[in-house]
């Protein structure tokens, strides 16, 4: 296998959704650096993928300490894998650092795409996908929040804003959409490929009273889409 860092996508719910291209890599990769060890050799396990690489933990806390370790083992011609808990890594989870610092040092990157909750809840939403805004999860501050979505309000393009949010906070956030964006068309995507996979359209009126009568469960990924100022 091809010595550089391997940035791996992984099912976000439905292990089938797994590309042959990553199962190959998993295999063959001389270490595979995860979020979660044990989940990711669950998911090996259940895939099985019988690997010739270690896993070793790499996670925000460790990022730092972990990259020097990484970096010298690719010099050393050891092929490593990136994956996260679920999804593309990178994307709202670490690895930007790794892959900034491989690219620093003239180390070959590749990406093996797969899974990607952002992209799955757009493609079904019924929202324009010409452009859109991905925002990761937004700030968890209440003042720094609200002052963001009042300057998207402002955007001076249509597009479709993407973000994720927890089960714990989704309520608020509605409320808050609602008071700074009015009735405004939302989409929440909820436990995407999943068994209980849920997609609830409406406005935020509408997604608050449904949502108070069946208290939200399992991660959500919130789409509202502009209209043109």
């Amino acid at each position: 296998m091809e010595t550089a860092l391997y940035i791996v996508s992984t099912p976000i719910g439905n292990i089938q959704d797994i590309t042959l291209r990553a199962i190959e890599v998993l295999k063959n990769v001389d270490i595979i650096a995860c979020e979660d060890t044990r989940k990711t050799g669950l998911l090996l396990q259940n895939l099985k993928i019988l690997r010739k690489g270690k896993l070793i933990s790499y996670y925000e806390e460790n990022e730092s300490r972990r990259i020097p370790q990484l970096i010298n083992e690719l010099k050393n011609g050891r092929g490593v894998a990136l994956v996260s808990n679920a999804g593309a890594p990178t994307i709202s989870d670490p690895g930007f650092k790794l892959v900034k610092e491989c690219i620093t040092q003239n180390i070959k990157v590749i990406p093996i795409p797969g899974p990607s909750a952002l992209l799955a809840a757009l493609v079904a939403s019924g929202f324009p996908t010409d452009k859109f805004l991905f925002l990761g999860y937004l700030p968890k501050k209440d003042l720094k929040r609200k002052k963001l979505l009042e300057k998207l309000k402002k955007m001076p393009f249509s597009c479709t804003l993407i973000f994720f949010e927890s089960p714990k906070r989704v309520i608020k956030l509605l409320k808050e959409i609602k008071s700074i964006f009015g009735e405004i068309n939302l989409v929440l995507a909820r436990e995407l490929t999943k068994v209980f996979e849920e997609f609830l359209r409406g406005k935020p009126a509408e997604l608050l009273k449904m949502l108070e009568k069946n208290p939200p469960k399992g991660e959500f990924t919130v789409l509202i889409n502009i209209p043109p100022n």
